[in-house]
């Protein structure tokens, strides 16, 4: 019987509870399989209308086979979500074409949230079980020739739009497979967007494109989804076009609309723990490349000595990212990450070493209401006593919501200049 004829007449009611349709969509997934497997071709081979077609027709065929009571809504549901699972990510689908949506998190089957503007809401979307999140999951891996299984639970990922994507898996994680999308978006954020989002104002722009043009070294500190990539693309956009730029990531996010870019990324070690290559490896690399400015994704381990170096090594205009709660808080987490490294230098050194390399610290945040801003900009002087001695040149009233210009002026020659001319 055609979909057009069951689909004829009245409305028939839908499944009596939700488990009862989760239940039939995994009875219609495997019943589906056994007929594909019943064809000459693999009907998910083709274009997308014609394995719909397909589906549709094997969820009507079942249904009528065992006079099973479904709505014509519901058949439509669940043959989109079946092709979704057949030929794509499953649930993932839809929220991964969603512009909206910048986060996807996945903790278990049964619960998918979302992100939207800042703010986490808990989607309606399910898996079927926890081996349909770990289907997913390979199948997100497959084409990039990751791993994960017991002895590799955990990996970072990124699909084919450039959307990063971490999945870690029993035993380390309790509740089932769990799923992190960090979603790339093709438009790119220009200055204009973030003073319409309020992440900055004028001044604060006009000070940066001062500071990039000053050949500066920024570092962007803050916290997990504050916008640190973001700004480091934005500013990017700030570079004179004739100089080269090298990249260095572990996952490659950074957009950067630059005429003349080199991008590189790490590779973690392979099955047989061989064939890794660090941040560090690639930012000696990257020395002998002849860089105008080196951008560091971001700093988390050992590749922190390197940076620095390069930095205090003529390859000003350098700009990289750190987590830490303030800038403040970023200049003594370059320190723990040069003690975690294993290099032993002494702490007057360090610091001395630090406040040489760097010009600016930016530090981001995200408010309760989801809006991300620029919370400080701090310059960087030296160290007194033993001490970091900074200038704070611009500051976020959270009562407010308003940007603050400090009265101090900067002490560095560079800034002064992107001082004068800020509004």
């Amino acid at each position: 019987m055609s979909g057009e004829a069951l689909f004829g007449g009245a409305v028939r009611y839908t499944a009596d509870t939700e488990q009862d349709s989760r239940g039939l969509k995994l009875t219609l997934h495997r019943y589906i399989i056994d007929s594909i497997d019943d064809e000459q071709v693999n009907i998910l081979e083709g274009p997308r209308p014609s394995v719909s077609r397909f589906v549709t027709d094997q969820v009507v065929d079942y249904i009528n086979r065992h006079h099973l009571p479904v709505s014509r809504y519901e058949i439509e549901r669940l043959a989109e979500e079946l092709v979704d699972e057949l030929t794509g990510f499953g649930p993932l689908e839809v929220l991964l074409h969603d512009a909206s949506v910048s986060e996807i998190l996945v903790n278990g089957p049964d619960r998918i949230f979302i992100e939207r503007a800042g703010v986490l809401y808990q989607s309606d979307l399910r898996f079927i079980d926890d081996q349909h999140v770990h289907r997913v999951i390979q199948r997100i891996l497959a084409p990039l020739g990751r791993r994960l299984d017991e002895s590799s639970p955990m990996v970072d990922a990124r699909l084919p739009d450039g959307s990063r994507v971490n999945a870690i898996i029993p035993p380390i994680a309790l509740d089932g497979p769990c799923i992190s999308v960090r979603k790339f978006h093709k438009d790119v954020l220009k200055s204009a967007d973030l003073l319409a989002y309020q992440t900055l104002d004028e001044s604060i722009l006009q000070f940066i494109n001062m500071a990039v043009a000053q050949r500066c070294n920024i570092m962007v500190s803050g916290g997990t989804g504050t916008g640190k990539t973001t700004l480091l693309n934005v500013m990017s956009l700030l570079i004179d076009s004739h100089e080269r730029l090298v990249t260095i990531e572990d996952t490659a996010e950074l957009q950067l609309n630059h005429p003349h870019v080199v991008r590189l990324e790490t590779r973690p070690p392979n099955a047989e723990g061989h064939g890794e290559v660090p941040s560090c490896a690639l930012i000696r690399n990257a020395l002998r490349m002849r860089p105008d400015r080196i951008i560091l994704g971001e700093i988390r381990g050992a590749e922190v000595i390197d940076v620095l170096q390069a930095m205090n090594t003529g390859h000003d205009g350098s700009m990289s990212t750190v987590h830490a709660n303030s800038a403040q808080d970023a200049l003594l987490r370059l320190e723990t990450l040069v003690g975690l490294s294993g290099r032993q230098i002494a702490e007057r050194t360090l610091r001395q070493m630090i406040c040489a390399a760097l010009d600016v610290v930016i530090q981001l945040t995200r408010l309760p209401n989801g809006r991300r801003c620029i919370s400080e900009v701090v310059e960087v002087v030296g160290v007194r006593d033993d001490v970091y001695v900074t200038n704070t040149l611009f500051s976020l009233d959270r009562a407010s919501g308003r940007f603050n210009r400090e009265a101090h002026n900067p002490a560095g020659h560079k800034l002064q200049a992107a001082w004068r001319n800020a509004l």
